[in-house]
């Protein structure tokens, strides 16, 4: 048996609950969790603003631990291996998308923590054609916010193109992991946060960014590109307004409230304006490939499993900074 917290019902708290410790399927492996980030999606599943989650759910999709036990048809990993589970958990290998290698796209795709079964256990079952080998260099809780945070970061990031002068609105998991990358690669950062928000500008700040504030604010200069990670939708007029005539919008949350009406010129000038959805396995290659090269420093706040809750009421009112990460050994 094993412990997990668990979402029985969407807007309700979830539970701690014993039970039997799965059994890995044929290209499975079965893995002891050490550590499990969390990310707004949880929330978003918890809350149900994402439909047809698999009920009962054990969340969680940032996952680091040690294999302990092989499907039949497994051969990349062997027990005793590190390993890292990120959100998407499968897709179909037959569509359009996935024959294109954008299995990201996938017609039929499931989820870590949505469909499967999630981190917030002391053992998981993931399909091992999904999973990562990690950095030796980082412990578990310092990685386990690059398989999402920082992966989605990386793909959001990639759309941006060339840009230099980039806006990063939401200043949370994904955007201390991303500025880093940005930075290393020489662009600028303009870091807009919630309004008063000191702890979070002054770790902007830190991290690099030559300009902080909300998105009321001015700005000295056009963006060429932006970066929303904060679920609101009356930014996306906001970063329009903050681009130069052919600069890009990237949202990169897999919610949104909805977007207000906004006048055509905001858009005219061959702005672009595009989501990113979830990740490709090359995208994970690449981006856990140079996270160490950079060095990517993840700053954590831990949570032993039996905070979860606590841990997601954090998140949701921004009472950290960088990522939340449960500690499971």
């Amino acid at each position: 048996m094993m412990r997990a917290m668990v979402l029985l019902q969407p807007g309700e708290e979830l539970q701690a609950i014993q039970m039997p410790i799965p059994t890995p399927q044929r290209h499975e492996i079965l893995i002891k969790v050490h550590a499990c980030g969390i990310c707004r999606t949880d929330l978003h599943v918890l809350d149900g603003e994402l439909q047809y989650p698999t009920l009962p759910l054990i969340p969680g999709h940032q996952i680091v631990g040690e294999v302990i036990a092989l499907g039949k048809e497994v051969t990349a990993f062997k027990p005793g291996d590190r390993v890292g589970v990120p959100w998407l958990g499968s897709c179909c290998g037959e569509c359009r998308y996935c024959l294109a290698q954008h299995e990201n796209l996938c017609d039929s795709p499931r989820f870590t923590g949505y469909q499967f079964n999630g981190g917030f256990a002391e053992y998981c079952t993931a399909d091992a054609r999904f999973c990562f080998s990690l950095p030796d260099n980082y412990s578990d809780v310092q990685v386990a916010p690059l398989l999402c945070a920082g992966l989605i970061g990386y793909r959001a990031l990639k759309k941006t193109g060339d840009a230099k002068a980039l806006g990063i609105y939401g200043f949370g998991a994904a955007a201390h992991i991303l500025t880093q990358v940005a930075r290393y690669q020489g662009r600028t950062i303009y870091a807009f946060t919630r309004p008063g928000d000191i702890d979070a500008q002054a770790f902007a700040k830190q991290l690099g960014a030559v300009w902080v504030g909300d998105a009321s604010q001015s700005l000295p200069c056009l963006l060429d590109a932006a970066i929303i990670f904060a679920p609101q939708g009356d930014l996306v007029p906001a970063a329009l307004s903050a681009i130069r005539k052919g600069g890009i919008v990237v949202c990169g949350g897999i919610h949104m409230s909805d977007i207000p009406s906004f006048s055509y010129d905001l858009l005219w000038g061959e702005r672009t304006l595009c989501s990113v959805a979830n990740l490709t396995r090359q995208d994970g290659k690449e981006f856990l490939t140079l996270a160490p090269q950079i060095p990517i420093h993840t700053t954590v706040t831990t949570y032993s499993l039996t905070q979860v809750n606590e841990a997601l009421d954090d998140l949701r009112h921004g009472r950290f900074i960088g990522a939340g990460v449960i500690k499971v050994v």
